[in-house]
């Protein structure tokens, strides 16, 4: 379990593609801390620490099914990616409940900039009968957007936006994310329970 909240945006230093899986090398100043078996989130993709080196670095592996219904796929050697540890039981949880278990992509529409802030909007195809059992966003509700907990503003049936303070936006890889970027996303899991309550 997670909470959204970015401890660094690390740098992919390698990518093997192993049969349909993917080994994903990463280099972050915490990686000496990791042990094998433990889970971060990867732009909010939880996978599981296979290795580690110590030259700063730890590989994880993505399985198909990850890269299909994840940005994993597209990340390249040198790109940026969130990084989050499991959040631990007895501190604060600042952001919101996060699974690490991305329910789709989105894509960026749009970037402005406005009093300080970054506005970004991203749209998403989710099926009807998908959007009944929560798979949707809601004004003023909680959104994880590559693995950072943000509050949804102007929600729509396909899109909504998100204000990204300055700090977000130099501390994650919400700077290289421009309009046609696609991103990880995944819905309040609190949202989807209400949801599969209220049709019974």
């Amino acid at each position: 379990m997670f909470s959204g909240i970015v401890e660094e945006a690390a740098t992919v230093k390698n990518i093997t593609r192993k049969g349909s899986n993917v080994d994903l090398e990463i280099a972050c100043s915490f990686a000496g801390e990791l042990k094998i078996d433990q889970s971060v989130a990867h732009n909010g993709v939880c996978l599981t620490v296979v290795s580690i080196s110590e030259s700063g670095t730890y590989v994880v592996t993505a399985i198909q099914e990850t890269l299909d219904r994840s940005n994993l796929g597209d990340l390249l050697p040198g790109m940026k990616v969130n990084l989050e540890r499991s959040m631990l039981m007895n501190g604060r949880l600042d952001g919101h409940i996060v699974q690490g278990h991305v329910d789709c992509t989105a894509t960026c529409t749009e970037v402005v900039e406005l009093d300080g802030s970054t506005y970004f909007k991203f749209e998403y195809d989710v099926p009807r009968e998908m959007v009944a059992k929560g798979y949707t966003t809601v004004e003023k509700g909680s959104v994880t957007v590559n693995g950072v907990s943000l509050t949804v503003c102007e929600s729509q049936c396909n899109s909504f936006k998100v204000a990204i303070i300055p700090y977000t936006f130099e501390h994650t890889n919400f700077c290289d994310i421009k309009v046609g970027s696609k991103v990880n996303i995944e819905f309040d899991i609190i949202g989807k329970y209400l949801a599969k309550l209220m049709v019974r």
